[in-house]
């Protein structure tokens, strides 16, 4: 038509092709406690790597927001914590009791012993040298804890956030408030987990119900 070659336009009446969504893979609750439970907290490191993980479990922040958290984005009296996502989009998310007791553990103890006396950083986690903390150096953290857990599963940051939506779902937490918290723009993105939650429910009743392989 541009060319003006066709008088009609033939492709209006095809259907606009539709990408297929990769379900994303989660842990389960069992999988998530020893993930947890796999940091050494006789030591400062070990104690940040404890927190670093209760509050990605807690409140399902992207790990580029968690490296991104200054000391000021947490408010342990109110139980949240406040970050900043895509576009520049700030969001409030609940934080529960062990996530929270940990964060004050860490800020009392561990990181006063990890910024070697740079008083003036901001940032909330903090590597060895008392910088912030790195996307790279957290993958490396969550992967090493992943082996000594005998997790079966490439594990990534992401897959807590994943893990987070999901339990939330199976929990009965709405789809809203969880589309908030993970802060899609767009609740389609959201949906994602139903399909999820439906496929382990499934798997569930197919390993225990006693007619369901008959």
């Amino acid at each position: 038509m541009r060319e003006q070659i066709l008088a009609a336009d033939p492709s209006i009446y095809m259907d606009t092709p539709k990408t297929d969504k990769k379900l994303p893979k989660v842990m389960n609750l069992e999988e998530v406690e020893r993930l947890l439970d796999a940091p050494q907290i006789k030591e400062p490191t070990g104690i940040r790597d404890k927190a670093m993980l209760e509050l990605l479990y807690a409140s399902g922040i992207r790990v580029s927001e968690l490296v991104s958290l200054n000391v000021g984005d947490l408010n342990l009296g109110m139980g949240f914590v406040r970050c900043i996502g895509k576009g520049s989009k700030e969001r409030i998310i609940p934080l529960g009791r062990i996530a929270l007791d940990w964060l004050d553990r860490y800020i009392q103890t561990a990181r006063p012993k990890l910024l070697k006396g740079r008083l003036r950083e901001q940032a909330l986690f903090v590597n060895r040298n008392g910088g912030r903390m790195t996307r790279q150096g957290f993958w490396k953290i969550i992967k090493q804890y992943g082996k000594e857990a005998n997790i079966d599963k490439d594990i990534t940051p992401h897959m807590l956030r994943h893990s987070f939506a999901t339990h939330l779902l199976e929990n009965g937490a709405d789809l809203r408030a969880v589309q908030e918290m993970l802060g899609h723009s767009d609740i389609s993105t959201t949906q994602i987990y139903t399909h999820v939650t439906k496929l382990r429910m499934k798997d569930v009743y197919n390993r225990t119900h006693p007619r369901a392989k008959m």
